[in-house]
């Protein structure tokens, strides 16, 4: 039996505009998918959503990690269960984590001998199989862990301060937001394409701030960032309440991330404002979460 679990991430700057090549800054936050895998006659994945065999309805990424990890290795049965920290379809890279923790744990079962770079790139493969445009940002950030700049994948320093997530409890689809933003792009390329490369400014700018710890202008920028995203489309009533609840409520600064049209937003916040701020976001209607950023990615537990 191998056990191995990957973390999940959020956006301090640039989704969206990272699928189009601009910069961006994604974070790995101490929330965490844990995938157990042990020998079995059949193929069988559990999760909270069901028990099912090869499954690309219920269970995609990992039906599709099955797959493409049998290029490596024979595995006509495995047991696969999948336990998580991570809501879904939050835009905290749900998919990623699963995807690269059943990656890592079939990996150690089977001694395929993947590295981490492999590990990180077939993730990337599998979530554009699965959702059509995926940019390499949560499957990097989730195998390596750490504050990354994207695409350059350079680390930053790790922020000292904490991190409140506002979840509004609706689902969103990642895969029909980026084709949404990808049509509206298509429509008005004079109007999107200058405002996809004000994003990725955002990144290349906040990139300094977070080296020098100054979260004051991370969390104006970041306000910046989810007012542009905002301008795409891709925000809604429930992420609206809740980022600015949580600005009232004493953040730096509070966005979207990930997607958007529902799941999670972000707050940046001194340590000693944790609890006013994810007061606020409960009393807005969400439901809170109070992590931290983490160096740690995927690994053997």
């Amino acid at each position: 039996m191998v056990l191995c679990s990957a973390p999940g991430k959020v956006y301090l700057f640039g989704e969206h505009a990272v699928v189009y090549g601009e910069a961006a800054i994604a974070c790995a936050v101490d929330l965490r998918t844990r995938v157990r895998a042990e020998p079995a006659d059949s193929l069988r994945i559990e999760s909270q959503l069901a028990v099912t065999g090869l499954d690309f309805e219920k269970h995609p990424y990992v039906s599709a990690v099955i797959e493409r990890m049998s290029k490596f290795a024979p595995i006509d049965g495995v047991s696969l269960k999948v336990e998580s920290d991570i809501p879904v379809g939050s835009g905290l890279g749900s998919s990623a984590a699963v995807t690269i923790a059943s990656i890592g744990a079939l990996n150690e079962l089977f001694g395929c001998g993947l590295g981490p770079e492999e590990i990180a790139n077939m993730g990337h493969e599998i979530e554009i199989r699965i959702q059509g445009v995926a940019s390499p940002t949560d499957t990097y950030v989730s195998t390596f862990g750490g504050v990354v700049t994207i695409p350059d994948r350079r680390k930053l320093a790790t922020p000292e301060c904490r991190i409140v997530i506002g979840d509004t409890g609706v689902f969103s689809s990642t895969k029909e937001l980026v084709e949404n933003v990808r049509r509206l792009k298509e429509n008005y390329p004079e109007l999107i394409e200058p405002l996809m490369s004000s994003i990725g400014k955002l990144s290349g700018l906040g990139e300094a701030l977070v080296g020098k710890g100054d979260y004051i202008s991370v969390g104006k920028l970041m306000n910046v960032n989810h007012g542009l995203l905002d301008a795409l489309g891709v925000s809604s009533l429930e992420l609206s309440k809740l980022i600015y609840a949580a600005r009232a409520g004493g953040a730096f600064g509070a966005k979207i991330t990930g997607a958007g049209g529902g799941g999670c937003m972000v707050a940046l916040t001194a340590p000693e404002n944790c609890e006013p701020v994810a007061e606020a976001i409960r009393k807005a209607g969400g439901k809170v979460i109070v992590t931290k950023a983490t160096q740690q990615g995927l690994k053997v537990e």
